[in-house]
């Protein structure tokens, strides 16, 4: 009996290391990788693996460490990066080993969910199992992408991020209803494999057919797009890229020196009208409100029509409260206040602290700054920007902003979107690298040039089609300019939004009870 107990145990460790493998090679079809053809091996043996198993007596709890043993594997190894942010401060390393184990932790347990749910939905029929189990892996992705603040990172559609044709169709169905549509790709193998009669082959050439579409139409796009005409702006976006140490955070630098060095990496040429786009963060002493000490330096060093988009920390007193705020300043060369935007979406434990009040009294702090978390800004639309021959309207994404597929804004009527960043809390890793293949996502949902500026990081100019038109490459340090750009009609996708991606839900639904209806020949 003992043995017996000893070998079932055996077995299932097995099992687990053997899920727990699959998920950590199936991260290396994510950025800066994309070798998404591992995803066909290792989503299609999950499922199999899932599907024999629910034929033997496995129980919920079993079947819910699977889904946790991939999600903990495919997390592990994609998110490790994450700890490298805490290795600037001495009074947060012994949290690293946490950081790295946690997160994948509380994250499979999403994974978990699908593969308990799984269980209960299963069906015999293997298309129907098929459809379900894609079905519950989208959803719980969405879910993951929006309950509390959300965390839609490394979603496996961003797989295909190197493969700028296949994915125009985002600029139509958006990234998680592309998400729910690579799952049933990568698991098509096991419904060949497993198949009972034609309707497997049947639905298998389907999907092969509608990869083919999406090549067919991201090419026919690509195409219409480069004959379009450029339009020559009225002025220039240049986003800098300064490569700025971020010791700056921790020790007391020259302030002065960094603002320098930023004036004379943008170059003004006081002729053309310019607008300047500064990094997430760069001014890290001084607030918004004391920034006219640089007055002088600014009239100086900038034309009458030039304006500075710059990130920076500002404050707000309510209720006798001090409120912090990560920022995004828009300043004439007089230093003149022309619009500003508080970022809405902060980094959990990064720009804020959950429950502060319990895990204060532990040590627990941001990782970002040195007092207390950041406030969430109430709303985001775009900046209407207006000086001199300057007048457009931008829609402001500070860093991890950029992120959130369906969730820019509510109001649509803006000319360019701005990102800026600080991608150096996480170092010479994966990290920055993932954060940008973002950018290329939300610039083919919205239809729209991204203007990107990182410091420690990479910036771009991104075009529609998620193109990019010109990068300074991680690590350097430059500039990159618009000064003409094409104008792309309003996309299905920023019309309608994730309601699309609820609609694909009802169509596999719809799939699901038409096969059901039907027993195998």
């Amino acid at each position: 009996m003992r043995q017996r107990l000893l070998k079932l145990l055996k077995k299932k460790f097995i099992n687990l290391l053997y899920i727990i493998f699959l998920g950590a090679i199936s991260s290396y079809s994510l950025p800066p990788y994309n070798y998404f053809v591992i995803n066909f091996i290792t989503f299609s043996l999950f499922f199999i693996f899932l599907f024999k198993k629910k034929k033997g007596k496995t129980h919920n709890k079993s079947f819910f460490q699977y889904g946790w043993c991939f999600g903990f594997g495919y997390f592990l190894f994609s998110l490790y990066w994450i700890s490298i942010s805490l290795t600037f401060d001495e009074s947060f390393k012994f949290l690293i080993p946490a950081a790295i184990i946690l997160l994948p932790a509380f994250l499979g347990v999403f994974y978990g969910l699908i593969t308990y749910l799984f269980l209960i939905f299963y069906s015999k029929n293997v298309i129907t199992s098929f459809f379900i189990f894609s079905i519950l892996f989208g959803t719980i992705e969405f879910v993951r992408g929006s309950i509390l603040t959300g965390f839609p990172w490394n979603l496996i559609a961003f797989s295909f991020s190197s493969n700028i044709y296949f994915i125009q169709i985002l600029s139509i169905i958006g990234t998680y209803s592309f998400n729910l549509i690579c799952i049933s790709l990568f698991t098509l193998p096991a419904l060949f494999i497993l198949r009972n009669s034609r309707k497997e082959v049947m639905v298998c050439f389907f999907f092969i057919l509608m990869s083919a579409a999406f090549l067919i139409f991201g090419n026919f796009k690509n195409k219409n797009f480069n004959s379009l005409e450029s339009i020559k702006n009225s002025y220039i976006i240049k986003a800098i890229s300064p490569n700025i140490n971020l010791d700056r955070f921790y020790s007391k630098q020259d302030e002065l020196k960094i603002i320098n060095e930023l004036i004379e990496l943008s170059d003004s040429t006081k002729i053309e009208p310019t607008i300047f786009l500064w990094p997430e963060g760069i001014i890290s002493d001084s607030y918004l409100r004391d920034m006219n000490i640089y007055k002088n330096l600014f009239l100086k060093s900038f034309g009458g029509d030039d304006l500075i988009i710059m990130g920076l920390n500002s404050t707000e007193k309510k209720n006798d409260k001090n409120l912090f705020f990560n920022s995004m300043a828009v300043f004439n060369n007089k230093l003149d206040l022309i619009a500003n935007y508080n970022k809405v979406n902060l980094v959990p434990f990064g720009e804020f602290t959950p429950f502060e009040s319990i895990l204060s009294l532990i040590g627990i702090k941001t990782v970002t700054n040195n007092y207390q978390s950041f406030s969430s800004g109430v709303t985001r639309i775009p900046l209407n920007i207006k000086n001199g021959k300057i007048d457009l309207n931008l829609l402001p994404l500070i860093c991890y902003e950029i992120i959130y597929s369906g969730k820019l804004s509510r109001d649509n009527n803006f000319d360019y979107i701005i990102n800026i960043s600080e991608d150096g809390w996480f170092g010479n890793s994966i990290g920055p690298k993932q954060h940008f293949s973002h950018s290329i996502f939300r610039s083919i949902e919205s239809g729209k040039y991204i203007i990107r500026s990182a410091n420690n990081g990479i910036s771009a100019i991104i075009n529609p089609m998620g193109i990019i038109e010109q990068e300074v490459e991680f690590g350097s340090t430059g500039y990159v300019e618009l000064s003409e750009s094409k104008i792309v009609k309003p996309t299905t996708f920023m019309l309608y939004g994730n309601k699309i991606f609820l609609l694909l839900i009802l169509v596999y639904i719809f799939l699901i009870f038409s096969f059901n209806r039907t027993k195998y020949e």
